[in-house]
């Protein structure tokens, strides 16, 4: 391969109008004056989950309660719970549920003194059965149940119900069978809508944003904590609701989630940065590796260029009707084939090559030895084949997709190569 002279990312950071360049690995030490106050909200065109778009969600799960002969789905404060309600409410030891029955209503139990706060969010359904301090909310989930009928006897659990509600619950009503919500809450959620994609798509142009910004304030000496603030504050600036940022410099990239030991960062260092943002709850996840103040080495550019061909690859492999293993299995192919591993064996890859994404960071989809599951249009994963090399360095390019009709799209343009890491 022709060596390239050394394009430094302080040149192209200037190009993209986000940052004003890199003070300790700028060749021409120019002073970095850009902060997150030049940074402005982009989110000015965000159109939210509509009570329609919620109301043809509850028809689908109760379609789906209906086909599989169960008479209701109970839902826990949550994810779920705001899915298909939009009620957000923290899952404190008050039970706090919504059951949607298979006969079309929505009922919900709530704390009585909680009861004005419940109803001042509701948009679907109006019945709230309220409990007292000295009352059992159980008792009233039964009531409520045996109000509305249950010919088939069965209750299904949203799988993030504490257990200490399905057990009260139970207790009260031993004569019910309780089975998994899975069968209904799956084919939903892991099919995005038009709109839930445009929300996906803006929560990931802001993280990129943030990181290319995060990627012009490094500087010799610092922390990993302090450039994951600046990430996390930049995604904040852009609009988004910032969720996390994981920064590792050097030997700690070698981690897939980082490890105890402080770094700071040295001219040569690789420097992953794995960040996320929600916006109207719903998440992006974006990973970039560069090189800090030098040219890589061969050594972290071959690794480096391993890992975009087997990120390549797995793309290539998401095809309709495609198996999410066989995504897993293009990706590891080609980092095998290398000489590492083998299967999920150190150095290597130690993980599945992309997690399912949505309104929450992780959720069902994901790509990795095993899952037999079809890819269908409205489908949305990440694709991220991290290269972990214990003592050395670590290497992740972690771009999301979301399938059509014609194959993925990405929600972000991966890296196109180390030296230009923001396509």
């Amino acid at each position: 391969m022709k060596r390239r002279d050394f394009i430094s990312l302080s040149s192209m950071a200037a190009a993209t109008g986000l940052v004003a360049g890199f003070s300790s690995c700028n060749s021409n030490n120019q002073k970095d004056t850009t902060t997150t106050n030049s940074l402005k909200p982009i989110t000015a065109d965000v159109v939210p989950i509509t009570v329609a778009e919620r109301e043809a969600r509850i028809a689908k799960a109760q379609r789906l309660l209906t086909e599989n002969k169960i008479d209701a789905l109970l839902l826990d404060a949550g994810t779920a719970l705001y899915y298909f309600t939009g009620i957000s409410w923290w899952p404190s030891e008050r039970t706090m549920v919504a059951l949607i029955f298979a006969n079309g209503v929505v009922n919900y139990i709530c704390p009585a003194f909680e009861e004005a706060r419940l109803r001042e969010q509701l948009s679907i359904g109006k019945e709230v059965y309220a409990w007292q301090e000295d009352e059992s909310p159980y008792q009233l989930i039964a009531t409520a149940l045996k109000e509305s009928g249950t010919p088939f006897g069965t209750i299904a659990i949203e799988e993030k119900t504490r257990f200490f509600i399905c057990n009260g619950l139970q207790k009260e009503a031993p004569q019910l069978k309780f089975v998994s919500g899975d069968v209904v809450t799956i084919p939903c959620r892991i099919i995005k809508s038009p709109t839930e994609l445009k929300l996906m798509q803006k929560a990931n142009d802001i993280t990129l944003a943030a990181i290319k910004h995060g990627a012009g304030q490094l500087k010799e000496g610092m922390s990993q904590e302090a450039l994951s603030s600046i990430i996390m504050e930049a995604q904040t600036q852009l609009g988004g609701s910032a969720d996390f940022a994981l920064c590792l410099f050097g030997t700690s990239s070698a981690f897939p989630h980082g490890y105890s030991q402080p770094q700071v960062l040295k001219k040569g260092d690789i420097v992953l940065m794995d960040c996320g943002c929600t916006i109207e709850g719903y998440n992006s996840d974006i990973t970039r590796t560069i090189v800090f103040g030098n040219e890589p080495t061969k050594r972290q550019l071959a690794i480096w260029n391993l890992e975009k061909e087997a990120q390549a690859a797995g793309f290539a492999a998401a095809k309709l009707g495609s198996s999410c293993e066989a995504v897993d299995a293009a990706a590891r192919k080609v980092i095998t084939a290398a000489g590492f591993g083998p299967g999920y064996k150190l150095p290597g890859l130690p993980h599945r090559t992309g997690h399912g994404i949505g309104m929450d960071g992780h959720e069902w989809g994901n790509m990795v030895k095993g899952n037999k599951e079809l890819l269908q249009p409205g489908m949305c994963f990440s694709i991220e084949p991290n290269i972990s090399i214990i003592g050395e360095f670590g290497v992740r390019l972690e771009d999301c997709v979301y399938m059509t009709e014609d194959g993925p799209k990405w929600f972000s343009q991966p890296s196109k190569s180390i030296y230009e890491p923001f396509a």
